[in-house]
């Protein structure tokens, strides 16, 4: 991972307890509300108004994440309005 991600840091948060499975885990539902939030930030600065996400290219949940890991959420905005959303975790 990269000492510092591309894009804008839109979103820092912990996941706690209440956010995982029984394995102790982030579920992964969670973690794409967290992005979907995040993205709001900087489509809503474009739009200059009311967004929607209306569809989800592909999410790739390289790993299993236990309860109380940072997530850091960076977006890149595209001229072609599409955004570019990463999620690391630290």
């Amino acid at each position: 991972m990269p000492d510092k991600p591309e894009g804008e840091l839109v979103l820092q948060t912990i996941a706690m307890p209440a956010d995982t499975n029984a394995n102790g885990d982030i579920f992964g539902g969670w973690l794409m509300s967290q992005m979907d939030l995040g993205s709001s930030v900087i489509a809503r600065q474009r739009a200059k108004g009311r967004v929607a996400t209306v569809a989800v290219d592909a999410a790739v949940m390289a790993a299993a994440e236990a309860a109380a890991a940072v997530v850091r959420l960076t977006v890149t905005a595209a001229e072609d309005s599409h955004l570019s959303v990463t999620c690391r975790r630290r």
